[in-house]
Parts: C-alpha cells; sequence; structure tokens
C-alpha cells in the first residue's frame, strides 16, 4: 500500500517508508525550533542524512531513506545543499509545500490503519452463514443420502482418493491436490497417540504452497476446496469451514481471527507473500500459525490477546530464477517463518510441470475432466468431521485418535540418513519430518470406516507411504533433484 501525492506518479510514500517520512518531519520541525529559539527565523530548516539515519536505528527502521529523499529531490520538494564524503544535508525547497505533503501521507495512513483496526462489523453474520451452511449440509447428507454415504465410506480409504486425483489429474499435479483434500480431513484436528498412549499433537496443521505463479498452487488449496461454478469445479472441501481472506490486510485478518477463538476453520490465502511486507506484522503471524497468545498493540487500540485455533492453507508466490534453482527461493527472508510453522509444499516450474497445468487447463475448458465423485468425496469428507468434532446430530459414532506407530518413524528415519549420506550439511529441517507424520495421520483418517476397531486408527502402508514420498520429494527439492514417485 502506498500514499499517492498531487506531485503525480513519481511521488507516492510506500507502507514502508512512511517511518522515514515520520522522521523527516521531525527533523525538520525540531531544526525549526531551534532557529526560532536562537532567533535566526529566517534561517531554512534542515537536516542531515547521518542524522536521519540515527534516528532511524533508534526507532529499530532499517529501510533505506535515500529512496525516498531522491524521489523528493527529483520532484523539486528537496534539495541537497552540503555534500560531503560523509554525510550529506538537505533543505526543503518550499518547508509548507514539503510538511504538508509528508503530514498528508502520514494522516492518509493513520485513516487506513485506524479502518483495518475497526471491528469487522459483519464477520458474526458471516460466521453464522458458515454455521447454517454446514449444519444444512449435513442435514441433508443423513436424511437423503446416508446409506449411499456409509457404503462408499465403508470401501473408501487413502488409496481410493489417491487413484481419483491421479485420474483426475495425472501423475504430475495429483500429489498437490491430494495433499489440499487432505487438509481438509485434518481440520476435525483429532489428537494423535504416541505407542505410549499419550497424546502428542493434534492432525490439524498448516499448509503453504510455496513457489512460482502458474504452477496450479490456487487450484489445490481453493477451486478444488470451495469449487469454482464458472469454471464447472465442483467443491470438494468442507461446506460453511474455509473462509476465503482474498483481498484482506494483516491486519484486518487479526481482527477477524478475534471473532474464531475456540473453533477450527480453515483461512485460505490466495497471496500471503503479501501479508509479510506489511511492517511489524511478521511477529504476530508466526504467534497466530503456532497457535500462541497474539497481542497486538498500536497507538490507536489493541488487537488481541486471543488464540487463534483455526489454520490456514495459503499460497505464497515467489520468482524463482532459473526454474530448478530452489535456493534462490530460500533466500526469501520469510521462508524460514513458514518453513517451521506450516507443511511447506515447495513448486517449482518444470517443463513437465508446465506441459501437465497447460494440459489439465485444457481438458477442464473443453469439459473432459469428471467431477463426478465429488459429492461422494465431499459427503464423506463432511460426515467424518462431524463425528470426528462431537456434532450432536451423529452421536452414534464416537471419534477417534490416529496412533503413531514407530514403523513410520523407522520409515521416514530410512529417507533422512539417505539424505545425510549424500551431504555432511543437510538443506532441510527435522520438522520437515513431523510434517510428513501430520500427513500420514491425515491419509488415515480417510479410513475411519474401514477400520472395524473403536480404538484408534492405525496409520498403515499406503499412509507411510504418502508421507515417505512427500518427505522424500520435499528434501529432493532442497537439494535441487527431481522428483520420486510410487
Amino acid at each position: 500500500m502506498g500514499v499517492a501525492s498531487g506531485h503525480g506518479p513519481d511521488l507516492e510514500v510506500a507502507e514502508d517508508e512512511l517511518p522515514v517520512a515520520r522522521t523527516v518531519v521531525s527533523l525538520l520541525e525540531a531544526s525549526r525550533r531551534h532557529h526560532e529559539a536562537r532567533g535566526s527565523k529566517n534561517l531554512r530548516a534542515s537536516f542531515r542524512l547521518s542524522e536521519l539515519k540515527m534516528a532511524l536505528l533508534r526507532e529499530k527502521v532499517f529501510c533505506d531513506p535515500l529512496r525516498l529523499l531522491q524521489r523528493l529531490k527529483r520532484v523539486g520538494l528537496l534539495e541537497e545543499v552540503a555534500v560531503t564524503r560523509d554525510d550529506r544535508t538537505y533543505v526543503p525547497t518550499s518547508e509548507e509545500d514539503l510538511l504538508g505533503f509528508l503530514r498528508t501521507s502520514l494522516e492518509l495512513s493513520e485513516h487506513a490503519l485506524e479502518a483495518a483496526l475497526a471491528p469487522p462489523t459483519n464477520e458474526s453474520y458471516e460466521m453464522r452463514e458458515s454455521d447454517a451452511e454446514y449444519f444444512l449440509y449435513l442435514k441433508e447428507l443423513l436424511g437423503e443420502r446416508l446409506r449411499e454415504a456409509l457404503r462408499f465410506a465403508e470401501e473408501f480409504s487413502l488409496k481410493d482418493l489417491v487413484r481419483y486425483t491421479r485420474e483426475l489429474f495425472g501423475e504430475e499435479l495429483y500429489l498437490d491436490i491430494l495433499i489440499g483434500l487432505l487438509h481438509q480431513y485434518a481440520l476435525s484436528d483429532v489428537p494423535l497417540i504416541a505407542p505410549t498412549g499419550r497424546s502428542t499433537g493434534t492432525s490439524g496443521f498448516n499448509l503453504a504452497l510455496f513457489g512460482p505463479p502458474g504452477t496450479g498452487k490456487t487450484f489445490a488449496i481453493d477451486d478444488m476446496v470451495r469449487g469454482n461454478p464458472k469454471a464447472g469445479i465442483p467443491a470438494h472441501g468442507l461446506p460453511g469451514r474455509n473462509r476465503y481472506c482474498g483481498g484482506i490486510t494483516p491486519a484486518q485478518f487479526l481482527r477477524v481471527g478475534s471473532y474464531y477463538r475456540g473453533r477450527t476453520f480453515n483461512f485460505i490465502v490466495p497471496e500471503f507473500n503479501d501479508w509479510f511486507k506489511y511492517r511489524g506484522m511478521v511477529e504476530p503471524l508466526k504467534l497466530v500459525m503456532e497457535q500462541r497468545p497474539v497481542k497486538w498493540e498500536t497507538t490507536l487500540g489493541t488487537i488481541g490477546p486471543y488464540v487463534f485455533t483455526s489454520y490456514f492453507s495459503v499460497n505464497y508466490n515467489v520468482r524463482v530464477e532459473g526454474g530448478n534453482d530452489y535456493w534462490t527461493t530460500v533466500a526469501d527472508p520469510n521462508f524460514a517463518a513458514l518453513e517451521d510453522r506450516m507443511l511447506l509444499r515447495f513448486h517449482r516450474m518444470t517443463r513437465a510441470r508446465f506441459r501437465a497445468v497447460e494440459a489439465s487447463a485444457e481438458r477442464l475448458e473443453l469439459g473432459e475432466i469428471d467431477f463426478s465423485g465429488a459429492q461422494q468425496v465431499r459427503d464423506h469428507l463432511t460426515l467424518l468431521h462431524a463425528i470426528q468434532t462431537g456434532h450432536p446430530l451423529v452421536k452414534r459414532w464416537k471419534p477417534r485418535g490416529v496412533a503413531l506407530s514407530r514403523k513410520l518413524y523407522a520409515t521416514l528415519r530410512g529417507v533422512s540418513e539417505k539424505a545425510l549420506e549424500r551431504s555432511a550439511s543437510p538443506n532441510f529441517s527435522p520438522r520437515l519430518k513431523s510434517r510428513a507424520v501430520k500427513l500420514a495421520a491425515a491419509g488415515a483418517l480417510v479410513g475411519y470406516f474401514t477400520q472395524e476397531d473403536d480404538g484408534n486408527i492405525e496409520v498403515g502402508k499406503e499412509e507411510e507411504e504418502l508421507a515417505r514420498l512427500f518427505y522424500e520429494e520435499e528434501i529432493s527439492a532442497r537439494e535441487g533433484k527431481g522428483s520420486s514417485r510410487y
């Protein structure tokens, strides 16, 4: 976001330059007071570059002030009157015009922030609408399609969901769609039970698809989940449990998120990278993703404290030079924040992926993709979610946790050991393994009705294989290698 002026498109105060503008105003005002105190009212106010940089450092602002100063010079609001090897002195050509412009820019910014901090008046209504959508869908499912849904569920497992996504989108693209759907299953947030019998986490996780535009990320986390009627894509995800966040700022989200405390929704963010461009937002977003108490204080008010108990599925767009160069991606300063807190799938625009995306779009536009299984998958997902979250309409079934096995961990440890043999300095984090475990648990939830035992759901061979595949592919991406398929 920027603040436009009446001096043409060349002069605009960008979001990260607002602290520079504020400090310049403060220095000019201080200079004016100094001249007046000494009886030198006719002297023009001025400031040194070193003085500006020191003031910014005290405020822990690391933006380069020269960008704004150079633009102010180009439009004639500022001039350099003394330049030495170590410093420069700046004087406004018209003190009134320069201060007027900068103050207006800061005032517009404060109004925008104030609007973002205002309570979202429609969010309670949105939540009621979401709850109604979920309830009505579930009631219709139980009243009109329960027998068919149960017959389908008794035979449906991760293996069948893999086959369904493969048949729709092919070998190159299916895994992203599959993970997007498993993220929906994981939203029931059931406990993960260790072999010792102790709960060591829950199934829910944050999902991030990270890579250049055009690799199919939005399709995986939004179109397939919420549906896209204009493109003829039916919804596969949970009804009333996916809150779309396109177009809202992170400040607005922090306010919206406070309405969802104690609830578990999925927040779909199509351009998550934009949220990290707002000054002061990185730390609150980290706390949100960690489900720790978040409190954001500003001069205009305070948001929180509250604990965000929902999850994200997001796209994080980056420009990757050379297509396969992973290191141009991890150079993004926010990559580590995402990788530590989300199941992050790294996308590369290879020739094979380009052709697959192109072919899939062509088949979709020609009406050749058969989505006839969409309602069966959605009914299965909704019924399971209602059971696992203890909905009163499905009390005849009991919520069940997922039993983690030592065999799963041994399989994944074998993958990491092979990678460690290739390099003494691994490029991947141990947290990647934990994300693979979450993915296996989500896959196990699909088979709720295929396991007759009333105890915890077991992680089977298919779930282990999926976790292994994900783990291998993400390690390979970080090593700049190709994919591994099963």
